[in-house]
């Protein structure tokens, strides 16, 4: 007996020209794009070193054709420190969402599939972790384990897990009792392969959608770590430490802080379109 699951079938081309059609989600997908060449090209695209090149005779001096965003109160060129600002952010993100994610996606795996005790241990562990505010948390965190960029990875990895966790729990609940899932079993499947071949698959899409939101809070809380202290430590620019920086300049020069607070904004609302077509795509309901 030959039993097959109802997995959705995935095309890179055939994705990219319908989802071509959602404009909002094609403008977040262009704007997510622009970031991460940036983040790859900075070091191409930047006029000057973000730490090494300071002109202390243009301190804080105002945007013009040989600094485009100004500079800082170190004469530092703020339009480099941005776009390397940018591959030290979508690192972190980046970092964090993956670890986030997979964690998350085993967890959910384990607890929703086998239930019963296991089910109960996981989702008591998760409860607690979910019930300290997302960015006291990570502030504990970090003040506990040093001001470094692999720690803000795990700080903000501990935080995004569990939500990834309850999500996948909540799918799978829903997916396992399906009859497909009960005709494999019949025929001798493995829960191993049950879960990975059979169950993950038709998980993907909420994940997908969850990823491009929780990327966003990630970017968020990294920019609110940098801001207070806790993030990347100085000199290396983050868009976090650049507000920081720029926080006793603010009626003076305040494009000191204008331009990573307009690049942190557009990166998230790139994130938050890109979800928005992502779920228009992938949810049947709003088809």
């Amino acid at each position: 007996m030959k039993t097959e699951s109802i997995a959705p079938k995935w095309n890179m081309f055939t994705f990219l020209r319908k989802f071509s059609r959602r404009k909002t989600g094609l403008i977040g997908l262009v704007i997510i794009l622009l970031v991460v060449i940036i983040s790859l090209f900075a070091p191409l695209l930047a006029p000057y070193h973000p730490i090494d090149d300071s002109d202390y005779s243009n301190r804080v001096a105002a945007p013009s054709a040989e600094h485009l965003f100004g500079t800082d109160e170190f004469g530092r060129d703020i339009f480099s420190r941005v776009l390397y600002g940018a591959r030290v952010s979508t690192l972190i993100s980046v970092g964090a969402i993956l670890i986030s994610s997979a964690a998350g996606t085993i967890l959910g795996l384990i607890s929703g599939y086998y239930g019963g005790w296991i089910d109960s241990v996981l989702m008591r562990i998760v409860d607690g972790i979910m019930s300290f505010p997302p960015i006291l948390f990570a502030i504990a965190l970090m003040a506990a384990l040093g001001s470094n960029i692999v720690n803000i990875v795990i700080a903000l990895s501990i935080i995004y897990t569990p939500l990834f966790a309850r999500l996948i729990r909540g799918c799978v609940l829903s997916i396992k009792e399906k009859e497909y899932v009960d005709a494999i079993r019949v025929v001798g499947g493995s829960n191993l392969r049950l879960m990975v071949k059979h169950i993950l698959p038709n998980c993907l899409s909420p994940l997908l959608i969850q990823i491009t939101t929780y990327f966003a809070y990630a970017i968020l809380a990294e920019a609110a770590l940098s801001f207070i202290g806790l993030g990347v430590p100085q000199p290396e620019p983050s868009w976090g430490n650049i507000l920081y920086d720029g926080r006793q300049f603010m009626r003076e020069a305040p494009w000191i802080s204008i331009f990573p607070g307009l690049a942190i904004a557009v990166t998230v609302l790139g994130l938050n379109l890109l979800g928005d077509g992502l779920r228009d795509y992938l949810d049947p309901r709003m088809k």
